[in-house]
């Protein structure tokens, strides 16, 4: 990848958000390719569609970009609350693309992607709704925060400027697809017991360890009044899945 933007792309610009999308979306489209499949390229689709910006031609995986100056912080700006939702509900939004980028020196930084399943309500914040002296008085936006969301949905694709090996990227993707599950209430479940296995320091880890988070799910999950069932259920989920081994004796270990 060649990571230094088309500047010339910028003259006639002179707002820096316009700058910044024509910079972005050309050097997405020079560059990238499908981290779903694993195809050389991905094509732009027509201006002002309402959902995605990209899609493969191969596998036909649809992305959206957000991209930004400087660091992408754990909470990203997004549209309105009510439509992410919907579109998450109806598992109709499009993998993202998280860039962020230099205008000093117009070069990208940092790419990652995070596939659609992994976006679900709890990771979906609220905004307050803007001032009636607003021009849009009353309209709720959102955040997307990206911190909830398990490391193995941020799949990292450029690294302070340092570009991942292809087929990592692709193997990375190719696993995060076993966490998909139909219900989104289950995917939800499934992602904050990961959020909890991850937190745990060491490899090996027992069952005392993740009941140690038992509170904070049940803060999460009011209407759940069988916790450790629940734990127990979606462990056995994550092993299915690939991503810990049962030790026996209520001992486990992730996998790598």
């Amino acid at each position: 990848m060649n990571l230094i933007f088309n500047t010339e792309l910028a003259a006639g610009y002179h707002s820096k958000s316009q700058i910044a999308r024509v910079l972005t979306e050309d050097w997405i489209s020079r560059n990238m390719f499908c981290p779903q499949c694993g195809y050389s390229r991905i094509q732009h689709f027509e201006n002002n569609r309402p959902v995605a910006d990209f899609f493969c031609p191969n596998c036909l995986a649809q992305y959206e970009l957000k991209s930004k100056d400087g660091k992408i912080s754990d909470k990203v700006a997004d549209g309105a609350y009510e439509t992410m939702i919907t579109r998450i509900t109806s598992n109709e939004n499009p993998e993202f693309f998280f860039l962020s980028y230099s205008l000093q020196d117009f070069s990208v930084k940092n790419l990652v992607m995070v596939p659609k399943h992994f976006f679900v309500p709890s990771i979906i914040e609220k905004r307050k709704p803007l001032a009636s002296t607003a021009r849009r008085a009353g309209w709720v936006g959102c955040n997307i925060l990206l911190n909830k969301i398990p490391i193995q949905g941020r799949i990292s694709i450029i690294t302070d400027g340092h570009e991942e090996e292809k087929s990592l990227v692709v193997k990375k993707a190719n696993m995060a697809r076993r966490l998909n599950v139909d219900s989104i209430e289950n995917r939800g479940w499934l992602f904050d017991i990961l959020n909890c296995v991850n937190a745990i320091d060491s490899k090996e880890f027992t069952l005392a360890d993740i009941y140690e988070f038992e509170n904070l799910l049940a803060d999460m999950h009011p209407a759940n009044k069988n916790i450790r069932p629940k734990i127990r259920q979606q462990l056995q989920m994550l092993r299915d899945r690939g991503f810990i081994d049962f030790l026996g004796n209520g001992n486990y270990v992730k996998k790598e």
